[in-house]
């Protein structure tokens, strides 16, 4: 329950909509009580009296006009309702994305892309019937139901006893199904995700799915968490089938008790034929809304499960200083030290004791076997990870106390495997700076020798590159990359294998691109080939998490230590002068 109501929680934002959705409620609720006193008035009145024939029209207009009335307040409650879910709706999404901005990398690490997928889309759907099915036919039911049983024992109490006779009972299996079926439908849930994501991982891998001829066990592992959706679905339409004709029976005897007790009445001179046609046709009003009820509490078990789901994600803890934090002055001169940092990753020790300085202007170059820790100082500099002791200072500035997006507008990273979004060259290119001009980005990516492939664009700037940049190489991927970096122009720079994945040619021209960008900043480089870091100011060279040596190219050949073995091996051999 506690779920529902912070879902209902968001109405109070929109209170001019909620006062007319109730107004209309309670206007339909009125209009209903027209035809079956109409009725009741007519066959005692009007039917036995021919002096009055001549008002029968009347009365059926009368009847008529209810109906009117009653559907068109229900007309404009629909429309209401729809502006009203519509906009709770689009405030619980808008909610759950900027939470998940705000989450630290370390949550995605261990959550499946199509299961957040899957909460965000689907999930906050499925609340969505919380609110039109909770709020719209809920509040109308109930308004009728308590209008027309009230009526019911102003009419007749004794029959209107037996006729509500069945409602504890309703309540009772109602209350037995909602608080057994949440598992149910938590692990429907839970299935329909499974399978979302298994559904995203093959079809982002269907490359590889393909290279290794892998379709039939693909396919059988797909049939595996369909058939769990499956069978999580038929357990709870089972239970349904047992709980929805049990409470439509329930209901029904109060039909048949009416007509025992209400017919017994009438033949006893207690109640006359119009007032038993009436209390018939109240009858039929009273438990058409209890049958809603009772199909919407289906609906709410369902949209609980996925409230439970969303709100898991909104009381996530988000990143330190996610918002909050010291902004970082505009003008830095870009000293960057780590004193004894210490990082454990899923309490797995991945840094023990790491201690940097790189002086403003400085090329830092960081190497070592893989694993040893190096792209993690990058991940730490920019707080994708927080330090587990020690400190990272940039002018003195420990960056623990900063707002994040002002520490992160003073980087620029470079990643291994460049990533591009499903948008055009310019879209990409805008991602570093919103308000550039096209002369802008034409000099980035000339900076970045990127200017020659994308005029051979279809569309140039304006060509969509796929998703991940599919579309393009390697290497134009990477030159884009460099091109966004060069145009954010950020005083520290983060680059991780930045040249690793491209041919010696265009190695060259990123290099070039790459010495421009690093002159006058400071730069961390993470390199495996020799001419990336041979002209560094300092070398680190990292083994198992700690910082075994450093120095210059030169220095650390002369010492003839791990630097050495390295550069003797396919480690750095390829540019080996």
């Amino acid at each position: 329950m506690k779920s529902i109501l912070r879902v209902l929680s968001y109405l109070r934002h929109y209170p001019g909509l909620a006062t007319a959705q109730l107004f209309c409620a309670v206007g339909m609720t009125l209009a209903v009580f027209v035809f079956p006193n109409a009725t009741g008035f007519v066959i005692d009145k009007i039917i036995p009296n021919p002096a009055r024939h001549h008002e029968f029209i009347f009365w059926i207009l009368i009847a008529l006009l209810g109906f009117l009335t009653k559907d068109g307040l229900n007309s404009l409650r629909i429309f209401i309702n729809n502006t009203f879910e519509q906009k709770v709706i689009f405030d619980i999404r808008s909610d759950l994305y900027q939470k998940i901005q705000r989450l630290p990398l370390q949550w995605f690490d261990t959550r499946r892309t199509g299961d957040i997928m899957t909460r965000v889309v689907e999930d906050v759907t499925n609340m969505e019937r919380v609110l039109i099915d909770g709020v719209e036919q809920g509040l109308v039911a109930a308004l009728q139901v308590l209008g027309i049983g009230i009526f019911l024992f102003f009419l007749n109490p004794t029959v209107a006893a037996w006729a509500t006779l069945p409602v504890p009972l309703l309540a009772v299996g109602a209350w037995i199904y909602s608080t057994k079926g949440r598992d149910r439908y938590r692990n429907q849930r839970d299935a329909a995700s499974d399978l979302n994501a298994m559904l995203h991982d093959n079809i982002s891998g269907v490359r590889q799915i393909k290279a290794y001829a892998a379709e039939s066990v693909e396919h059988r592992r797909f049939n595996q968490f369909s058939d769990a959706l499956q069978t999580a679905t038929l357990r709870m339409m089972r239970w349904w089938a047992i709980y929805s004709p049990s409470m439509s029976f329930l209901r029904m005897i109060g039909y048949v008790l009416v007509l025992g007790f209400g017919g017994s009445a009438v033949m006893r001179g207690e109640l006359t034929i119009g007032d038993f046609a009436k209390f018939l046709l109240f009858l039929s009003l009273f438990y058409e809304p209890i049958d809603r009820l009772n199909s919407l509490n289906q609906m709410l078990l369902s949209g609980r499960a996925a409230a439970d789901r969303v709100f898991e994600i909104l009381d996530s803890e988000e990143e330190p200083n996610s918002t909050a934090g010291a902004e970082l002055p505009a003008d830095i001169a870009g000293h960057v030290h780590f004193e004894n940092v210490t990082f454990a990753y899923q309490n797995q020790p991945t840094l023990n004791g790491i201690t940097l300085d790189a002086l403003p202007g400085q090329t830092i170059a960081l190497v070592g076997s893989t694993g040893a820790g190096k792209t993690t100082v990058l991940s730490l500099l920019a707080r994708f990870y927080e330090t587990t002791a020690g400190q990272i200072t940039i002018d003195g500035i420990d960056i623990g106390t900063l707002n994040k997006s002002s520490l992160r507008d003073r980087l620029a990273y470079v990643t291994q495997e460049p990533f591009l979004f499903n948008g055009t060259v310019r879209e990409n290119l805008l991602l570093a700076k919103r308000h550039a001009t096209d002369a802008d980005l034409w000099t980035a990516l000339e900076a970045a020798h990127a200017t020659h492939f994308v005029k051979e664009l279809p569309k140039q700037l304006d060509t969509n590159v796929g998703e991940r940049g599919v579309k393009l190489s390697g290497g134009e991927k990477q030159r884009l990359s460099i091109a966004r970096a060069l145009l954010k122009n950020a005083p520290i720079l983060l680059l991780d294998e930045a040249t690793a994945s491209v041919d010696s040619e265009t190695e060259r021209q990123i290099q070039d691109a790459l010495d421009r960008l690093m002159a006058n900043r400071t730069a961390f480089v993470i390199a495996h080939r020799l001419s990336t870091i041979q002209n560094a100011d300092r070398i680190y060279v990292l083994e198992k998490g700690e910082v075994i040596e450093q120095g210059t190219h030169v220095t650390l050949l002369a010492h003839g230590g791990k630097y050495a073995e390295l550069c003797q091996k396919s480690f750095l051999a390829s540019n080996h002068e």
